[in-house]
């Protein structure tokens, strides 16, 4: 799974692809339209690549990478609109572990919603191991 350019914004819904950069800040393409582009000041607003981000663990940190993972291996995810138990309980199978003191439903929610969005693109098939010869 490739998901490199894609972020997350605090405060708008949905996932972005990063397409460049200007003086004013990022330029973004959403992933739900992908004809939206806008440009983002990091000086108001927070970016977080998808690679970045973990969730609270009982022992450790998730990375969401690898929850992403085990989703697309399941083959099988409820709406996002789904009742906050049918939530809870798949997030139990596809992440174990997880702080469910610290883990909220609306979480879950983003995390599928956001499952929703990448599982037909391309990226989400891509291999993203770096080769290993440094090429």
């Amino acid at each position: 799974m490739n998901l490199k350019a894609l972020v997350a914004v605090t405060g708008k819904p949905g996932l972005f692809r990063l397409i460049g950069q200007n003086k004013g800040g990022f330029i973004l393409e959403s992933l739900d339209e992908q004809k939206t582009k806008s440009v983002v000041n990091l000086a108001t607003t927070k970016l977080a690549t998808l690679e970045d981000i973990t969730i609270y663990g009982d022992d450790e940190e998730l990375r969401l990478i690898d929850i992403l993972e085990r989703i697309k291996e399941k083959g099988d995810a409820p709406e996002p609109k789904s009742d906050g138990p049918t939530l809870r309980n798949f997030f139990r199978e596809v992440a174990p572990g997880h702080d469910e003191d610290r883990v909220y439903t609306s979480d879950i929610k983003k995390i599928v919603s956001w499952y929703h969005i990448i599982k037909a693109l391309p990226l989400f098939d891509e291999d993203a191991t770096p080769d290993t010869n440094g090429e």
